[in-house]
């Protein structure tokens, strides 16, 4: 203790006493700026004893501003605005303040922060979830920070997906009243998850907006499970209710089986005794009317205080439809708590000022948060070992207020505690057994300081303020006559009210005092144009007594938030039937554009938080209200402090607060005997912390924590700064710090730790404060997603404000929800969502299968719905069809009477006798009778008395289909030209499946250009393949272009197609740049497909956005895998086998790289394309294998090298089989089963060489009228070919020779004949050339001839389709398939399907091989079956398309059987089942094929009139 005296003898004997003759001063501003805007200053000067000259100067890097110049004589206040300078950063400024007389020189210097100006930019889409394949439609909304239209031009917008790959992109688009309005579609199958929208606007700034892309299966019910939030351990009962739902909002009637579970811990580190198992309990039970099931389950059972379990239960439900017997299954859980109710302090100040009530609030929760009303809380406070207690009752909210006399309070501080009343039960500690908590709250309030004990205070206002009429703020003052001066009368108390960050009004209010006597009262003044100043009001109210304390107080007024501009929809009526017109009423200020959207109200309820609204709008401002300092202007000045030992009076320093009667030190730093200071922590909240590295040292100060005790943690909390010389800080003890400083053997750091990190509220300038600690809403999976969005429109209101739009009702039976968001010149305004209900009196649903085979017999099922609240007699009729035939269920009657709220299914059985698709028309209609319902007359609707549905079946032939084509160019300008046509079926074909039809076109693109989605009837589920839906409207498109027939709905469709194959393409990128069939589930990317990928993107720049990195990565990794000798190594495998061979597989490889690295930039000195050239001419001599060398030809006429050219040509001419005016070329190993699909692309390869360089002697167009010749001959009925790749390079080659033949002059007449007298006859001319005319063909099997006349070429061919039984051998594959389950009648029924395959062909291994399943009529895939099939490592892909499993295999080795099993389930059933066929072909060779059947074991037959 002798030690700790002389310390503080020696380096604390600082003893300060201010001139009292000093001038008092006091300057307010905000402690951050906007550039550009204006601000106000306050500057405030005690009458001073003689003149002094008063200066304000704002002082930057460039400049001194002077805001204030004046001499003062007397009494001086005034606030001035000024000019904040402009910045492009974050900038530091300093003002300074500066009072001087003859006698005295007063300054003092504070550093404020200014921001560069900012705007407000949101993004707003149509809906917050889309499915793959949906357009995305979104809004870029642009304003200032008073929410005015602010027009810009951003620089970029860009779409990215879930894998950061940049999709979309929009380069310098400009806003009109704000808005930017933009659309992008989705590829069908987009990578599901999050995408982001990013925008960059013209300082560089980026906003993103983020939303979901999920697949959805539309149900047509949905089931929900509702359960209390939380139960705790002392419930008995919770409530299970499972409701169902039709999509269109009405009740499901059925049975509901249930099953709880409270589930056991599964962790490796925690177990128990076997016995304790999950605890599952199962329950039935019956919808009501409203569609819901309801049960009281008495939680008992489930052991709620017991650990070792999860705290929550898991319920699992499934609901069958009553009539039809669907099926679907519902989930929920809740949570289970040991905390019963929580009480806690709500906006309770931190400080109490003597003589003024302390007010504040409890809040009282229950174990979900709920507020609690009603409840009785206990108030203690403790002091000065007193105790006191109030009973507080709990409003409606949960909450209760208190205000606490303050007078005998001590200046140690009050211990205020808050109890729930109510008694607790004793409860024993038992292990594994949990006990119930209460929990309390506790604050320590320190009394505010104030050395005279005057003090000013701010009445708290209940909940907010309206934004639309000015409100009053009160304060009340304590003021101690001793501190005025004789015969002072009055006294001004001044106000400063800031928004936003900004001074907005202030104020000076005189109040009446009396000298010698406590002067005691309120004083009030009014916040004005509220809706500028919301969100919060952050008010000051402070004084200057003439010793020159200051006496203040803060506090912050939430106000309602609202928008100047004053929006509203309207629709003509609440409710319309599906189909009919509606009027649609917009009102906005006069001048508005208007963003209007209206969308399915279940949208919505999918992601309720994401909608724009007020709240949202409000979040965006750049600050909403101030608290403290920014970290780079803190007031980096040591805190003052009184001195125990009063006879020290030696000055050592004179610190920087003036006018100062305390004793006031500064503590000097201690020094190690070298010289050094030693290593100092921090002292925060009583802790030490080490320092962050790299902090200078020097002297500092002790810092006591900001419980906003003082006048200058007022003025800081929110956010102004206080230039003054008054007593505004609270002094500390000097011997507490020096009993610190003695016991951490420390000394003080340069840097004083900022207060805002002891602040009551850690928010830093700026931040966007908003309410905090509330609890999140309970998050709720909905799976009902209807897509539609019915109006997205921009609408100007122009000078009337008004703007009304006729509307017609989508089908859809639901609610529709309509808002707008508009931007005029006095601001933005947001609509209150309106809904306009699609309504009918009584609603029919169907319910039948996707496809059945002919001769399958099932129940057609047709449930009506009652929505009208009155009876019914509701008539069912099926319309008669020749293409089925229909009769009653037994017992069956279709005239029923239906009151409110109920439903009925009426049944047929239904046998299809057609094929293809067939059209069901299904009426009801309500009856006017006399006969009674119920106990009523039924009612007719004035609307809607009929309502019909027309539902499509597909009906499918016994068998696998079987496509033959034949096909004919015809060029009559030198005569007549004709073709023979056979149409010829096997021995073995399914009867009533061959039909035939005759197409003809004038175009040679035409038949792909009308089939630009679906050239292959084939799958399209590998990188690959999706390039047979990309590539090829490039070639198209740039043929249309140079014949100068594209139109733009051509383009749209072409463009639309691009954009969707692009990105479906980036599903398959790996992260390294590189591309491969199934992407990242490969090990590795491909070179071959990389450099396709790589070309066609490139092509495709002049059409739609493609990102330049996806071309440079690409690229880059192909350079990374060429070798010294200029070759490419093959990395991946190769998808087409057939490119292995008598050269070499590298050589194929380079060329087609080295072809697409030119094709994609013509620059043979590109070193990549130089090393990998000399890599093929150390090979152009060996020509023993055809492919490689119509690619060499190809890849050589690409990089100008003739000579190779000509000699790879030549010698491809001499291999070449003529056949009838036709050339091809053909592998010697190839089967004579049908055309190859490498015949098919080695041959178009050399169409490509002849036609991508100078003609050569004797190979012109003539040569290559022949080639063309016997591809259009392979052509299938959609304009492809066999597969991916013959497909792409053959049409890539067909639009080069098109192009360079095409002539818009002359015109043909088509004449079909056959034997049997059937003739028809087309035109093709100028106009109709890219017309598809096609007829059907009534004689099959028949002779037929095809003759064409006129000065133009044709294009024509017949089709021929049928059906044939699975033969009984293969050579290439042998495959079998079998279905096993249980047949149980009272059960839906489900199956295991098993299929083996084995390769068994002339190569050693297969290419990529299809397994294609098709679903047995009534029955659905089991989604678990998917995933169990993804774990088989041999499987790499799994698409479920149109009632047909598809399975992608690598490929098959020789003599290798693999076994794939799938889980199908019954959906409807259907008697007289068909088998179902089973398919497997390899898919770049796709002669090599086998297919076989399998058969339900529980198949029925249709001996019975019932289902």
């Amino acid at each position: 203790m002798l030690a700790l005296l002389f310390y503080t003898a020696a380096f604390l004997p600082t003893v300060f006493s201010g001139s009292a003759n000093n001038s008092i001063y006091l300057v307010t501003v905000t402690s951050q700026a906007v550039a550009g805007s204006t601000e106000t200053l306050c500057a405030h000067l005690q009458p001073p004893k003689e003149p002094v000259s008063f200066v304000i100067t704002l002082q930057t890097k460039d400049a001194n501003v002077t805001l204030l110049e004046e001499s003062v004589k007397e009494d001086f206040y005034r606030c001035l605005p000024f000019q904040v300078p402009v910045v492009s950063e974050e900038t530091v400024v300093s003002v300074h303040v500066a009072v001087r007389s003859e006698k005295e020189s007063l300054s003092k210097k504070s550093n404020i922060l200014i921001k560069p100006i900012s705007f407000i930019t949101f993004i707003q889409t149509d809906k917050p979830v889309y499915k793959p394949g949906q357009k995305v439609q979104f809004r870029v909304v642009s304003l200032d920070a008073s929410f005015l239209p602010y027009n810009q031009e951003y620089r970029t917008v860009e779409l990215q997906d879930p894998n950061s790959n940049r999709i979309a992109q929009w380069l310098n688009r400009s806003t009109t009243s704000g808005i930017l309005d933009l659309s992008n579609p989705m590829s069908p199958e987009a990578t599901q998850g999050t995408y982001v929208i990013t925008v960059w606007n013209e300082k560089g700034d980026q906003i993103t907006h983020t939303f979901e892309i999920k697949e959805y299966v539309l149900p047509k019910y949905e089931v929900k499970v509702h359960l209390p939030n939380v139960i705790t351990i002392l419930d008995t009962q919770a409530k299970l209710k499972v409701c169902g739902k039709y999509t269109y909002g009405k009740p499901v009637l059925g049975s509901v089986n249930a099953v709880v579970c409270r589930q056991r811990f599964r962790y490796y580190w925690y177990s128990l005794p076997e016995s304790h198992s999950d605890i599952c309990n199962k329950y039935s039970m019956t919808t009501d009317k409203t569609g819901c099931a309801t049960e009281i389950i008495n939680v008992t059972q489930f052991a709620l205080n017991a650990t070792g379990y999860e705290d929550s239960l898991e319920v699992e439900s499934e609901m069958e439809e009553y009539g039809t017997g669907m099926t679907l299954k519902g989930s929920g859980s809740l949570r289970i708590t040991g905390d019963i109710v929580t009480v806690a302090f709500e906006e309770t100040p931190q400080a109490y000022k003597p003589g003024i009530p302390f007010e504040g609030k409890v809040k009282v929760t229950g174990p979900d948060s709920t507020p609690l009303a009603n409840e009785t809380v206990l108030l203690v406070t403790s002091y000065s070992g007193k105790s006191e207690n109030w009973t507080l009752t709990t409003d409606d909210m949960g909450v209760a207020y208190f205000s606490l006399d303050t007078t005998p309070w001590t200046s140690m501080g009050v211990n205020v505690q808050a109890f729930y009343r109510k008694q607790e039960e004793d409860f024993d500690y038992v292990r594994h057994i949990r006990k119930p908590s209460y929990r309390s709250a506790q604050m320590w309030v320190k009394p505010f300081y104030s050395k005279s004990k005057s003090f000013l205070k701010l009445k708290a206002i209940k909940g907010k303020l309206s934004c639309d009429t000015d409100a009053s703020i009160m304060a009340q003052y304590i003021i101690q006559g001793e501190e005025l001066e004789k015969e002072q009368k009055s006294l001004g108390i001044f106000y400063l009210v800031l928004s936003r960050g900004t001074v907005a009004q202030h104020g000076r209010l005189p109040v009446s005092v009396k000298e010698g006597q406590v002067n005691k009262g309120d004083v009030s003044f009014s916040l004005r144009r509220m809706a500028d100043l919301a969100p919060y009001a952050q008010v000051v109210v402070y004084t200057v007594l003439p010793d020159g304390e200051t006496v203040a107080d803060s506090a912050d007024f939430p106000i309602n938030l609202c928008l100047k501009n004053k929006v509203s929809v309207k629709f003509s009526s609440f409710q319309e039937l599906p189909g009919e017109k509606t009027t649609l009423s917009l009102s906005a200020h006069a001048g508005s554009l208007c963003s209007l959207r209206a969308i399915d109200q279940s949208v919505l309820l999918m992601e309720p938080g994401r909608e724009l609204n007020v709240e949202t709008v409000y979040n965006e401002l750049p600050v909403q209200k101030l608290s403290g300092y920014p970290y780079s202007v803190e007031d980096h000045e040591p805190y003052p402090c009184i001195s125990p030992i009063d006879h020290l009076e030696t000055v050592v320093e004179e610190p920087p607060v003036e006018n100062s009667t305390s004793t006031i030190v500064e503590i000097l730093p201690v020094e190690n005997e070298d010289g050094t200071s030693p290593p100092v922590p921090d002292v925060l909240d009583g802790e030490a912390v080490d320092l962050p590295v790299g902090r200078s040292k020097r002297s500092s100060y002790y810092h006591p924590v900001n419980e906003k005790q003082d006048v200058y943690n007022i003025f800081k909390d929110v956010g102004i700064k206080i230039l003054t010389n008054s007593d505004v800080k609270k002094p500390t003890d000097c011997y507490e710090i020096a009993y610190a400083r003695v016991l951490y053997d420390s000394v003080a750091d340069s840097g004083p730790v900022p207060m805002a990190f002891n602040m009551e509220r850690s928010d830093v300038v700026g931040a966007k404060v908003l309410g905090q600690g509330q609890p999140e809403p309970p998050q709720e999976t909905v799976r009902t997603y209807f897509p539609e969005t019915w109006i997205w429109d921009l609408v100007p209101v122009g000078d009337s404000g008004v703007a009304k739009m006729e509307k017609t009702v989508p089908d859809t039976i639901t609610k529709w929800a309509a808002g707008a968001l508009c931007t005029s010149p006095v601001g933005v305004g947001l609509s209150p969502t309106v809904g306009l209900t699609a309504f009918q009196p009584f609603f029919v649903s169907l319910t039948l299968p996707y496809s059945v085979i002919r001769g399958e017999v099932f129940t057609l099922k047709s449930t009506v719905f009652n929505y009208l609240s009155k009876c019914i007699m509701v008539q069912l009729s099926l319309a008669e069809s020749t293409q089925f035939t229909a009769r009653p269920c037994e017992g069956c009657e279709y005239t029923h009477c239906l009151c409110g709220e109920e439903s009925r299914t009426f049944s047929w059985i239904i046998t299809p006798t057609a094929l293809g698709e067939v059209s069901i028309k299904v009426s009801a209609e309500a009856l006017k009778t006399e006969d009674l319902c119920g106990n009523e007359v039924a009612t007719v609707p004035e609307r809607g008395r009929i309502d019909t549905v027309v539902r499509t079946l597909l009906v499918e032939a016994e068998g696998t289909k079987e496509t033959i084509s034949h096909n004919a160019l015809l060029c009559p300008a030198e005569g007549p030209a004709e073709q023979a046509v056979s149409l010829k079926l096997p021995e073995v074909v399914v009867e009533g499946s061959a039909k035939a039809s005759v197409s003809v076109l004038g175009d040679l693109m035409g038949r792909a250009m009308q089939n630009l989605d679906k050239l292959l009837a084939m799958p399209y589920g590998c990188g690959e393949q999706n390039m047979v839906l990309f590539a090829p409207n490039i070639y198209i498109m740039k043929y249309l272009e140079s014949t100068k027939q594209l139109t733009k709905e051509i383009k749209d469709r072409a463009v639309q197609f691009l954009e969707s194959g692009y990105q479906r393409e980036l599903n398959y990128k790996h992260d390294d740049g590189s591309y491969s069939a199934f992407g990242k589930s490969d090990d590795s990317g491909n070179t071959w497909l990389t450099a396709f990928v790589l070309k066609s993107f490139g092509g495709a720049r002049p059409y739609i956005f493609v990102d330049p990195d996806h071309i440079t990565l690409a690229k880059t990794w192909l350079h990374s895998n060429q070798k010294p000798n200029g070759c490419f190594l093959s990395v991946g495998s190769l998808l087409n086998n057939a490119m292995k061979g008598g050269v070499s597989d590298e050589v194929s490889l380079t060329a087609y790289i080295t072809a697409a690295l030119l094709e994609l930039e013509k620059n043979t000195t590109d070193p990549l394309v130089e090393k990998s050239l000399a890599c093929l001419k150390a090979a152009a001599g060996q020509m023993d294998h055809l492919y490689t060398t119509a690619l060499l030809a190809y890849t050589f006429t690409l990089a100008g090298d003739t000579e190779n050219r000509k000699a790879l040509i030549t010698h491809l001419d001499k291999v070449a089989i003529t056949t009838e005016g036709s050339r091809h070329w053909k592998r010697a190993e190839t089967s004579d089963k049908r055309t190859d699909s490498l015949e098919v692309e080695m041959t178009a390869y050399v169409l490509l060489a002849l036609l991508s360089g100078p003609t050569l002697p004797d190979f012109g167009l003539n040569y290559a009228s022949g080639i063309v010749r016997w591809l259009t001959k392979q052509q299938n009925p959609y304009g492809g070919f066999a597969s991916t790749q013959d497909t792409v390079v053959a049409l890539q080659a067909l639009s080069l020779y098109g192009a360079a033949t095409y002539s818009a002059e002359g015109s043909s007449e088509v004449t079909v004949e056959s034997m049997g007298g059937y003739t028809h006859k087309f035109t093709v001319d100028q106009h109709n050339k890219l017309l598809y005319q096609e007829e059907k063909l009534p004689e099959v099997p028949g002779e037929y001839t095809i003759k064409a006349q006129g000065q133009s070429c044709v294009f024509a061919q017949i089709a021929l389709h049928y059906n044939i039984p699975p033969p009984p051998d293969f050579t290439a594959f042998n495959i079998s398939a079998r279905a096993v389950g249980v047949c149980n009648s009272t059960q839906k029924k489900s199956l295991i399907v098993t299929v083996a395959v084995r390769y068994e062909g002339r190569r050693e291994e297969t290419n990529m091989v299809i397994i294609n399943i098709k679903i047995l009529s009534g029955f659905l895939l089991d989604k678990n079956s998917i995933r169990f099939l993804k774990g088989d490592k041999t499987v790499k892909r799994v698409d479920q398309e149109d009632g047909h499993i598809i399975i992608y295999l690598d490929g098959l080795k020789k003599g290798q059987e693999r076994k794939y099993s799938v889980l199908i389930d019954e959906d409807m059933p259907v008697r007289n089942l068909k088998p179902a066929v089973v398919k497997v072909y390899d898919y770049y060779q796709t002669s090599d094929e086998a297919v076989c059947e399998y058969s339900s074991p529980c198949a029925e037959g249709d001996e019975l009139n019932e289902l």
